[in-house]
């Protein structure tokens, strides 16, 4: 490290995602005088009361709005966009700190957390968890660069799911049904099921509480390769459970276990020319699944601090099927014997952080804490052509006399293998000063030192007759590298209800191996760290005896020596990671909500940002060599719009509520050089929902009711074949809410 046109309907969007779903002062742990409390922070704070560009949405919320993965939610809050390219391994990107709409080939730029567990290892990430919504209780986003309390993989900001975790005092349960139709899934239906249970096996000293779901996609995609309508089923299934131990007032000991297994039976990226038609050999299926365990003590020391001690383990696998529509070794591109590749992937993660905060009950507070992270994980890549290793024994002229079993052995023409292993700790701390009521200094840091090896391995092979290699080709790496990175913030509260305020924070990533060291001579075998300078000025208040509540930040996000994500010529197209080049990103981002009158409010969420390279980035295999300063960085949208009318009678036999959604994104670059682009959709959603009898609820809803067809992404080909996702067609249905 140290080394476009405007939404169409801006003026019309009385409508849009859910009031939970917006950047007000909602959802949270605490609620001490009607302040709603996070604890992405690392401590105890009131949301609307911490300079911070923060978002949380509570699982009252998530539910009000249907949403039940991140796609539904996280695309509504200020300056986040979600890269919803592959289930289960898509990226979200805040602040447009990103080289690319499908996967950052390193560390991700974004954190991902659960109850401040991280979720992601360094390098490329086999599989990024997209926790279920039911029985969380909030999804927390914070926006800038968090490199000081939480280290790597924060450039643009971070996640943090907070599950409940098991309540010692009352017997509790809950239960959701689900059923639905997506247009064009083939007859099938969308479907639901989710539990929860709470119990205190002694009342006020131990309780145990354990969630169990499934939930089934229908496919809304027709593949004539496989003669399968609506191939794409996706499967997301899992238990949580948890046990509290609390012997006295001021420890609490708890235990949180969380698995999640997800399963796709057909890949959700088409030709985007062709709606929903994707045209594969064979059925290109995706299984990845994560177990996290982890043990955390809370313990009060008096009126002075807080101490906490967390520990977790989180494995993670994924097996991807893709089919290719190349000639390769044999010719043959349709049917059974067309060129297929399976990956094999496996992650360990292993983490310790111990931190101790003051109470923060006077004009002078702090936090100060010690965090490691240990992960490896390992990786097999095969592609498979089947005769390949007969047709290369058939027609040695053209493989250089080679017999098959050493090019294609059991068909397999290639093979790839990488192991890696990190490692990650910091000293972190902040303090707090208020000289006087009205202002506070806030100054934290972190000093870092990381390592980490590589060791690729490109088996003996060939991918088409004159390109083969009878040998073996390798890399390896081993570096470590140190720095500090700083965060300074300076709040002024004049009046209760109003706090305005200014940060400069950083972030970064930590490097890696390239995933094709000693391949190509061209390709340098590591590629460094690279880092984001965040300074932003922020206001957030109350007015209208409360009624109305505004957050708005201006931000500009300097990104210098960006790991980029490149990609070689064919027919391999080798992927490979080079550190040049800087950006720029300037926005602003507002967040509203009005009560206008008793039971009908309206929140609106608007974002705009200019993000585009600052230096020159070199790619040899681009034209021009590379991409000029003022290039816009892939997926970066100049504004994106999230309003929602909600009219909510609780007062009224049967509490009806009525919500209207809208959400648009304006265009952007799918990837450097690709002429394709994304977003200038509009979607809008309906809900409504009734209590038909005590603790029973019914809701009805519709998603993208015009059925807009909504390019997501489109990052690999060429204009001609712009092979990309979607926005899910219009989906209509029924969902069923029970609690004790």
């Amino acid at each position: 490290m140290r080394k476009s046109h405007m939404m169409r309907c801006c003026g019309a969007s009385a409508i849009a995602a859910a009031t939970g779903l917006l950047a007000q002062p909602a959802m949270a742990q605490e609620q001490e005088a009607g302040a709603i409390v996070v604890t992405a922070t690392k401590r105890a704070e009131a949301l609307d009361d911490t300079p911070i560009s923060a978002s949380a949405i509570s699982g009252e919320d998530l539910a009000a709005a249907n949403a039940q993965s991140l796609a539904d939610y996280v695309v509504r809050l200020p300056g986040v966009v979600f890269n919803d390219y592959q289930p289960g391994v898509s990226e979200v990107v805040i602040r447009g700190i990103a080289a690319t709409t499908y996967h950052e080939q390193g560390q991700t730029t974004v954190g991902y957390y659960l109850n401040e567990i991280p979720l992601a290892e360094p390098g490329f990430p086999i599989g990024i968890p997209d926790v279920d919504t039911f029985d969380l209780n909030r999804v927390e986003v914070l926006r800038g660069p968090q490199g000081t309390l939480f280290g790597s993989s924060t450039l643009g900001g971070l996640v943090n799911y907070v599950v409940n975790t098991a309540d010692t005092s009352e017997v509790d349960a809950a239960a959701q049904g689900l059923v639905g139709y997506t247009k064009n899934a083939d007859g099938e239906l969308n479907y639901a099921g989710k539990a929860m249970v709470n119990v205190p096996v002694v009342k006020d000293l131990l309780g145990v509480r354990i969630v169990g779901y499934q939930r089934s996609d229908a496919g809304y995609l027709d593949n004539p390769g496989t003669g399968v309508d609506g191939s794409n089923d996706f499967r997301t299934r899992g238990l949580r459970g948890s046990v509290v131990l609390t012997p006295s007032p001021d420890t609490t000991v708890s235990y949180l276990a969380v698995w999640q297994d997800t399963k796709l039976d057909d890949q959700t990226y088409l030709d985007t020319a062709t709606p929903y038609i994707r045209n594969t050999a064979r059925a290109e299926t995706q299984d990845t699944r994560f177990l996290l365990n982890s043990l955390r003590i809370d313990q009060s020391i008096g009126d002075v601090a807080d101490l906490t001690v967390l520990g977790s383990v989180v494995d993670k696998t994924n097996q991807t099927v893709f089919s290719y529509p190349y000639a390769y070794v044999t010719g043959v591109t349709t049917g059974d014997d067309a060129a297929y590749s399976l990956g094999d992937a496996d992650a360990n993660i292993e983490t310790f952080e111990v931190r101790l905060a003051s109470k923060g009950r006077g004009p002078f507070n702090w936090l100060i804490g010690f965090s490691r992270m240990r992960s490896d994980k390992t990786s097999y890549d095969q592609i498979f052509q089947s005769g390949a290793e007969a047709y290369i024994d058939d027609n040695p002229a053209d493989f250089g006399g080679f017999a098959g079993s050493v090019l294609a052995p059991a068909d397999r023409i290639y093979g790839y293998r990488s192991v890696l292993d990190n490692k990650d700790a910091g000293l972190f701390g902040e303090v707090s000063f208020k000289p006087v009521p009205e202002i506070e200094l806030i100054l934290g840091g972190r000093y870092f030192w990381n390592s980490y090896s590589g060791d690729v391995l490109n088996q003996a092979g060939t991918l088409a007759p004159g390109s083969y290699s009878a040998t073996d080709s390798a890399g390896s790496v081993q570096e470590k590298e140190n720095g500090f990175t700083p965060k300074v913030t300076l709040a002024y509260r004049p009046s209760d209800g109003i706090m305005a305020y200014a940060t400069y924070s950083q972030g970064y990533r930590v490097g890696g191996i390239n995933p094709n060291a000693g391949l190509l001579p061209s390709i340098q075998a590591a590629y460094e760290s690279d880092e984001t300078d965040n300074y932003e000025a922020g206001i957030k208040f109350h007015a209208l005896d409360s009624r109305l509540y505004v957050e708005a930040t201006v931000f500009q996000v300097d990104w210098n020596n960006i790991q980029a994500r490149l990609f070689g010529p064919a027919p391999s197209y080798y992927s490979y990671v080079s550190n040049a080049g800087g950006a720029r990103v300037k926005g602003v981002e507002f967040a509203g909500t009005l009560a206008i009158i008793r039971g009908l409010s309206f929140s609106s969420n608007v974002t705009y940002q200019d993000a585009e390279l600052t230096e020159f980035l070199p790619d040899t295999f681009a034209a021009g060599g590379g991409y000029e300063p003022g290039t816009t960085l892939p997926g970066s949208s100049k504004w994106s719009v999230s309003n929602n009318l909600k009219l909510d009678l609780a007062d009224t036999p049967m509490q009806p509520t009525l919500e209207i959604a809208h959400r648009y994104l304006s265009s952007a670059p799918v990837a450097f050089g690709n002429p394709n682009t994304r977003g200038d959709f509009n979607i809008f959603d309906l809900r409504a929902s009734v209590t038909v009898m005590e603790n029973l609820r019914v809701l009805a809803f519709a998603n993208n009711l015009f059925d807009e067809y909504g390019i997501l992404n489109a990052p690999f080909t060429d204009a001609a074949a712009p092979a990309g996702s979607i926005v899910r067609p219009r989906t209509v249905g029924l969902r069923v809410d029970w609690s004790l």
